[in-house]
């Protein structure tokens, strides 16, 4: 199999298709109308569905290894085996087609395992971050109605039901929807099963029949404002925007995939688990990022493809020890989220992967919107995102909505099968985004003269700590409930290894007093850790817009 899939027309000069206005025609990756094919596996159209999809693998590599967690090594014939008897575990527990099912958890053979079997018996993912707070996994549970949620109870010691309030009794209150939560590994306890028993309320021979058109997960992604907003994608979006992320990358059969970005983001579950069932790849599970363990793995498991964020790369390059290693196996490595120097790009290349690509996406484009090949030089790799993947078209365009020329920044819109069907049970917030087929991504970027997009700036003042989104507006709303702060503005400040990180302006009540050390205590017991400010500056005053809000935009740069 080539190392890169791709057809004619995505070599084509697509200048030709610049027009004046958006609603028209504008550069295009293939020219298949959306909705109507996906990128070719090995020369055939591919099922539209997830659990076809595992079927079509399974019987195509039998006696590959699926998954390598720890100790544990299954087969795809016995991947199949376990998702068919956690699908028949769902049906007996009532949980049928379009229910939703919430994963708690770290990166492990039962996450994947309950992923695919909830899609075979029709339910819809809702993943959880696995450093939610309380009050912030409440919120997508209660949105989504959630009626199952599975946990790892103890992971980095935290008791994720009594995170949510469970009672000794086992009782949630204020999720009325939640019938259940299962651990993958912990004791059973009121409210709470163990997997094995979830496991025993199985009715053999019992699926759904799933569509393509189908839901197959909610994720919840804040805008600038406001809550976070739940992201629902079909199977066929998922199947078809990943055969294309493959066939871009060069992810194929016989690869050895270290998943180490967490499965409750895209790039670990629809670019590492779905990516891998699509190809036949083999997916080498580790729950955490440690640098010495990731070596370790490489060396024993022979991994040749590595996604991440450059944390990652920079995290592998400087490491202790790792002249001692053997890490010839490695092949590719893919990378985005925040902007890659051309410096590193050529040094991952000169001393780890042979093959470096990057690619762009967010959650309201199923995860992708284009990538890099593994052909291109290390200048466009380091510059751009790559062209848009096949049949998705990207649009640059003006104040007024009309495209700009090549290498003129504008805002940055897209549209094809990958946008989302919508936010959940938010017409107006859907509205507001998706405009006549077009996704406003709230990014700034430009194209250049091959059809490369470069993002240059984020109107929605969104920043990206290690590969995850953070949004100023929710860190704000918790430093606002300290009774010493009267207002804040955060932004994202550059940081060597973390891409970005978050700093504070913050203006104090008249006659209160708090530390720069308090205030970052309170973000930490309320949030995420990445969501936390590493920095508070104390300022007598904010930048406001002329309706009175903080213009974060004048903070950026501040000391």
């Amino acid at each position: 199999m080539p190392l890169l899939t791709s057809r004619p027309e995505d070599r084509r000069d697509r200048s030709e298709n610049r027009v004046g206005r958006v609603s028209a025609a504008v550069p295009v990756i293939g020219t298949g109308a959306a909705g109507q094919r996906c990128e070719p596996h090995d020369g055939a159209m591919s099922s539209l569905t997830i659990p076809a999809v595992l079927a079509r693998t399974a019987e195509t590599f039998p006696n590959v290894e699926a998954v390598v967690d720890g100790d544990v090594r299954v087969t795809y014939a016995g991947l199949r085996e376990r998702v068919r008897e956690v699908a028949e575990a769902f049906v007996g527990a009532g949980i049928g087609r379009g229910d939703r099912i919430a994963i708690w958890a770290p990166n492990g053979l039962r996450w994947v395992v309950a992923v695919l079997g909830a899609m075979e018996a029709g339910a819809v993912l809702v993943p959880l971050n696995t450093r939610y707070k309380g009050e912030e996994a409440r919120w997508p549970l209660t949105r989504a109605r959630v009626k199952m949620l599975f946990v790892e109870d103890g992971f980095l010691g935290i008791d994720y039901p009594g995170l949510l309030g469970m009672d000794s009794a086992g009782v949630v209150a204020g999720l009325p929807d939640l019938e259940a939560v299962v651990t993958f590994d912990g004791a059973e306890r009121p409210g709470v099963t163990r997997w094995d028993g979830f496991l025993r309320t199985g009715v053999p021979d019992a699926r759904a029949e799933v569509a393509p058109g189908d839901l197959a997960d909610i994720l919840f992604t804040s805008g600038s404002t406001g809550r976070p907003k739940g992201v629902m994608c079909t199977h066929e979006q998922n199947v078809r925007t990943y055969e294309a992320w493959t066939g871009r990358t060069g992810v194929r059969a016989g690869d050895r995939y270290l998943i180490v970005n967490p499965m409750f983001h895209t790039f670990g579950y629809k670019a590492g688990v779905l990516a891998c069932v699509l190809q036949g790849a083999t997916m080498v599970l580790q729950r955490t990022f440690d640098v010495a363990e990731t070596l370790r793995l490489i060396e024993k498991e022979r991994i040749t493809v590595l996604p991440g964020p450059p944390t990652v790369y920079t995290s592998l390059l400087d490491a202790p020890g790792r002249a001692e290693r053997d890490l010839s196996s490695l092949r590719l490595a893919v990378t985005g989220a925040a902007d890659v120097p051309v410096a590193l790009v050529r040094r991952v290349r000169d001393e780890l992967f042979p093959q470096v690509v990057t690619a762009y996406g967010l959650t309201e484009s199923a995860g992708t919107v284009s990538a890099c090949s593994v052909d291109d030089d290390d200048e466009t790799i380091a510059t751009t995102c790559g062209r848009p993947i096949a049949d998705v078209e990207v649009a640059i365009v003006d104040e007024r909505g009309e495209p700009v020329p090549p290498g003129v920044d504008g805002d940055v819109l897209v549209r094809g099968y990958n946008v989302m069907k919508g936010y959940l049970d938010d017409p107006e917030a859907t509205a507001e985004t998706v405009r006549d087929g077009w996704l406003d991504t709230g990014d700034r970027g430009r194209l250049d003269g091959r059809g490369n997009l470069t993002i240059t700036g984020r109107t929605k003042e969104m920043f990206v700590v290690g590969g995850f989104n953070v949004y100023p507006a929710e860190v704000e709303d918790v430093l606002a409930r300290h009774d010493a702060v009267a207002e804040s503005g955060v932004v994202g400040v550059p940081d060597a290894r973390m891409g970005e990180v978050g700093r504070a302006y913050v203006r104090r009540r008249p006659g209160r007093r708090a530390t720069a050390e308090e205030l970052i205590a309170h973000c930490r017991e309320r949030l995420a850790n990445f969501k936390v400010p590493r920095e508070v500056v104390f300022v007598d005053d904010l930048p406001k817009t002329a309706s009175g809000k903080v213009r974060r935009v004048d903070l950026r740069g501040r000391p």
